[in-house]
This record gives C-alpha cells, structure tokens and sequence, in this order.
C-alpha cells in the first residue's frame, strides 16, 4: 500500500488577504481594549460591557486569523494574531472583573 501523499499546503493569495485583515482587525480591537481597560473613565457608560465585547471580537479575530493562516498560507508565521489572542484574554479577564463588580453592586 503507497503511503498517502504528504498534504501540500496551498498558498493562496485570497487566504492571505483574509488572514492579514483578520489579524489586523484583531490587533485593533487589541488596542482600543486595553486602552479602554487602561483609562476607564475614556467611556463611563457602559464600560465593561464594551470592554468584554472588544475582548470577544480580539478573540473571535484572532483565532480566524490563526485558523486561515495555517490551512491557507505556506509561509503563516502566526506571532501577531497570538499577541492579540492573549491581548483578548487580557481584556476579557480585566473587563469580566469590572463587569461582576457592576452586577454585584446593583444587588445590595
């Protein structure tokens, strides 16, 4: 029985783009996030439910960047869209606190 051929990876260019701006969308959301989470007072009105949503979509984008560029792109090196992963697991840690704090304090 032949073995099976190794799997090539296809570098395709729209697969490229799609993890580019993936990753770079991640890396904004990064930022505004742990800017928010910085200088709270920047948005004193709904905060942490802000800060909680731009953690998920740092994570959302960020694993979909990781996802597209290791079946997709051959030469995927993966360090930025990691940087906004923790980026996002920073925020929804810090933001998840500052949210438990608000609903602790409206029960008494």
């Amino acid at each position: 029985m032949p073995s099976s051929p190794a799997k090539k990876h296809r570098d395709d260019s729209e697969a490229r783009r799609a993890m580019q701006l993936s990753t770079w969308f991640a890396l904004g959301a990064g930022a505004l996030g742990v800017l928010l989470i910085a200088l709270p007072d920047l948005l004193p009105a709904g905060g942490p439910w802000v800060q909680l949503a731009l953690g998920a979509l740092t994570l959302f984008f960020a694993f979909r960047a990781r996802a597209i560029g290791t079946r997709g792109v051959n030469d995927y090196d993966g360090r930025l869209s990691l940087l906004a992963a923790l980026a996002g697991f920073a925020i929804l840690f810090f933001a998840g606190n500052a949210a438990f704090n608000v609903l602790v304090s409206l029960g008494g």
